[in-house]
């Protein structure tokens, strides 16, 4: 029985972004050093197959840091972590290695700044992401006001004459968060903001990435995890340019029903996949179709981030 063709676009870029990266290395350059155990505050990434991958090498993922036995390195998530944390680590004398994304320690170094100027500040974000609890734990309570929605904002009382200033969570929808600025702008006139926006070249890029193909597409797969912000969001951006999407971790989390009808297929990756799931994805698919692959590139990316200097000195 000849297959159905069907029509795959391939968005690019996708996968794994430079944090991501580096927060990978990281945790293995670590169980190279130190050989393993290594222990690990959270998913280093919000993948499954890398966590479980990482598990393999002798990383061991706890929730949280009493967790973490006496004499055993441990690193932090590219999340970041609540100062708390590594205040924590230091006084039980733990040698430990933050992977935070520097991306978003340039979230943290600007919410310091505000406050050190006298703001509060407001940040956008989704309440319970281990990077919001991060950069809320910067501070000292209620200094940060944590808004997720335009109606959010609505309910704001402040005083119009009170310094504020804004931050965001770097996973956020681009269309979203700008939405919700200008709500805020327009509430509060003389509101500071970043130098340069909070969300993240990656997530920028890989929204891009989806508008340009779901416009042509009939359905879209985002390989990412459930607990992935930025991948949410790929979906999010999909449907909101007219084309129906689906998050799958793995190519077994795919239901063929979901594609009946479909001509041309869209294909998109968070920000904490690896490559080799899209690849996964396509090998399932030709199981049933004829692949017709197209690779759509919006934007190149060549971003990369150097190792913690404490990391590179142990290891030499």
């Amino acid at each position: 029985m000849t297959k159905p063709v069907l029509n795959v676009l391939v968005a690019n870029p996708r996968g794994f972004c430079a944090g991501v990266q580096r927060a990978i290395q990281i945790v293995e350059v670590a169980l190279e050093k130190f050989g393993p155990p290594v222990y690990v505050r959270h998913e280093i990434v919000h993948n499954r197959y890398v966590v479980e991958g990482l598990e393999a090498k002798g990383a061991v993922f706890v929730d949280e840091l009493e967790e973490v036995p006496e004499g055993v390195p441990v690193v932090f998530s590219a999340h970041g972590v609540p100062k708390a944390v590594p205040a924590e680590a230091q006084r039980r004398g733990l040698y430990y290695v933050d992977a935070t994304c520097p991306l978003v320690s340039k979230v943290h170094r600007e919410a310091e700044r505000h406050h050190r100027e006298n703001c509060h500040i407001i940040m956008i974000g989704h309440e319970g992401h281990p990077e919001v609890i991060g950069t809320l734990g910067q501070l000292p309570e209620g200094s940060i006001t944590l808004v997720e929605s335009e109606d959010d904002v609505m309910e704001l009382k402040f005083d119009p004459g009170q310094r504020l200033a804004f931050i965001t969570q770097t996973t956020l929808s681009v269309d979203d968060t700008a939405e919700i600025i200008e709500l805020l702008k327009k509430r509060y006139p003389k509101i500071e903001g970043p130098k340069k926006e909070d969300i993240c070249y990656a997530t920028t890029n890989r929204q891009e990435a989806v508008k340009a193909i779901a416009v042509r597409c009939d359905r879209m797969l985002v390989i990412g995890a459930p607990n992935s912000s930025n991948s949410l969001r790929l979906v999010e951006v999909s449907e909101r340019n007219g084309c129906p999407g689906k998050l799958v971790q793995r190519a077994e989390d795919l239901k063929w029903e979901w594609l009946e009808g479909a001509k041309t297929l869209g294909i998109a990756a968070g920000a904490s996949a690896p490559e080799i799931l899209v690849d996964e994805v396509l090998e399932f698919l030709k199981e049933h179709f004829h692949i017709v692959l197209e690779e759509v590139t919006s934007k190149k990316e060549n971003v990369t981030f150097k190792m913690p200097a404490s990391l590179l000195k142990e290891a030499s």
